[in-house]
C-alpha cells in the first residue's frame, strides 16, 4: 500500500483530516493533521478548535503500528499541528478560511490582472481570499490586495494621497501549483487561521 494511503486511511480513521506528508533529509517523515471542519449554519458564529499534543500522540502510536504492518522504513516519525503557513488543498480549505490573507503560487502566469497592473509573467500572489459566486450558483474564488506600503503606528497619511488601486485575481483550484495561509504573526492572533497545537516526534527504524 503506498504511504500516502497508509497514513490517509490511519489519519481518517482515528477522526482527523491528513493535511500534509513531508519526507524530509535524514529519514524525517513529518505528518501534519488537523481536525475536521465543517462549515457553520448561517448566522451562527464560528467555533474553531485546534489539534492538541493528545491527539498528535494518539496518531503518532496508530502511524507506527501500521507503517511497521506495511514495512515503510522511516528514521523519525513527527506529527503536528498545521503551522501558520498551513496549505490549503480542497475546496473546505478556501470555505474555511475565507477571509484571510493568503499566498498563491499559479502553475502558469496568469498574465494581466485588474487595470493592467501586474506582470503578465507573475505567479505568485499574495491577497484576502474571497470567495465568489456566480449567477448560476458555482462557486469561484479570487484575491484582493491593494499595493499600498503599510501605515506605521503614529504615522499620519495626507488626505489628498491617492492609493493604489485595488487588485483583484479570480483563479480555479485546479489552476494552483501551492496555496497557504499568509505566515503573518500577530499578537492579537490569526481568527480562524491561528494553530497552536501540539507537535509529537517519535523515533523509530522500521523495515
Amino acid at each position: 500500500m503506498a504511504l500516502q494511503e497508509i497514513v490517509e486511511q490511519t489519519v481518517s480513521g482515528l477522526g482527523y483530516d491528513l493535511v500534509e506528508i513531508e519526507r524530509s533529509a535524514g529519514g524525517l517523515l513529518r505528518i501534519t493533521i488537523d481536525l475536521p471542519w465543517e462549515k457553520p449554519a448561517e448566522g451562527v458564529p464560528a467555533v474553531e478548535q485546534f489539534v492538541n499534543v493528545e491527539d498528535c500522540e494518539k496518531v503518532t502510536r496508530q502511524l507506527q503500528f501500521a507503517l511497521e504492518v506495511d514495512g515503510v522504513e522511516y528514521r523519525r516519525l513527527e506529527v503536528s499541528s498545521p503551522g501558520i503557513d498551513r496549505p490549503l488543498r480542497h475546496a473546505a480549505d478556501f470555505e474555511r478560511f475565507v477571509g484571510q490573507v493568503i499566498d498563491i503560487t499559479l502553475k502558469a502566469p496568469m498574465g494581466a490582472a485588474a487595470n493592467g497592473q501586474v506582470s503578465a509573467n507573475r505567479k505568485k500572489f499574495r491577497g484576502t481570499l474571497e470567495r465568489v459566486e456566480g449567477a448560476d450558483g458555482a462557486v469561484g474564488w479570487q484575491i484582493v490586495w491593494s499595493d499600498a506600503p503599510a501605515v506605521k503606528p503614529g504615522q499620519k497619511v495626507s488626505k489628498k494621497r491617492v492609493p493604489p488601486p485595488v487588485q483583484v485575481l479570480g483563479f480555479a483550484l485546479d489552476e494552483l501549483r501551492d496555496a497557504r495561509l499568509a505566515p503573518i504573526v500577530s499578537f492579537k492572533g490569526r481568527g480562524q487561521g491561528g494553530h497552536t497545537g501540539g507537535e509529537v516526534p517519535a523515533e523509530g527504524q522500521v523495515g
